[in-house]
């Protein structure tokens, strides 16, 4: 996550929420409407309505603000990341839903597609290193935590695990470069298939991955 530069008031002051919260506003409603490398800092403080220096007392440029705005949504949006669950390879029962292979699947689709011009700007070929990197973490941290990728009891939820002390895990880092992969091409291609088509085709890939990574190595 972007460190934010102090303001000089005490992090609970609500009038610093406020700014911030009218400037991650502001940049949120711009990167719906164009690319992030063509946003400026004075089209944030202009739809915003504060000073360049009332910005530049919060943030260091447009990208981190553009992370630290988007860190909510982001995090809903991992909240969404399906545990490859190796059970489910080999189901012992019919599914709950024979047409819905996954409702949380179809949910992360969901999601993308109802902040689709959010997500475009965002993760797109001109959108932020930093941001796709931000996601890119998130997203490993969550496929780690899973119960079915090597986590214990003591190991933190992923919206509070650390990426840099996460430990070497292939198949989650793998997990989530594929899933963030097809999330994108999705995306600027500008959604054509519904959320559901997409868990349709995607939920195999990802099982396959899950009965992959249970799998010892030949002796």
């Amino acid at each position: 996550m972007a460190m934010i530069k102090s303001s000089g008031a005490v992090p609970g002051d609500r009038r610093v929420r406020r700014t911030r919260a009218a400037l991650q506003s502001a940049v949120i409603d711009l990167v719906e409407e164009r690319d992030v490398s063509q946003i400026s800092v004075a089209d944030v403080v202009d739809r915003a309505d504060v000073n360049r220096s009332t910005f530049y007392a919060h943030y260091q440029d447009v990208n981190e603000l553009v992370e630290d705005a988007c860190t909510s949504m982001i995090d809903d949006m991992i909240g969404f990341v399906v545990a490859l669950d190796p059970a489910r390879a080999n189901p012992s029962g019919p599914p709950e839903d024979p047409v819905d292979p996954d409702p949380v699947l179809t949910a992360f689709f969901e999601h993308l597609a109802e902040h689709a011009g959010l997500y475009r700007g965002l993760l797109g070929p001109t959108g932020s290193a930093r941001v796709i990197e931000h996601v890119r973490l998130r997203t490993t941290a969550a496929a780690h935590s899973s119960a079915y990728l090597g986590a214990t009891a003591d190991t933190p939820p992923p919206d509070t695990a650390d990426p840099s002390d996460l430990p070497h895990d292939v198949p989650a880092a793998f997990a989530a470069g594929a899933l963030l992969g097809v999330a994108s091409d999705w995306l600027q291609r500008g959604c054509p298939r519904t959320p559901l088509e997409m868990t349709v085709l995607t939920k195999p890939l990802l099982l396959a991955l899950s009965a992959a990574a249970i799998t010892p190595p030949a002796p």
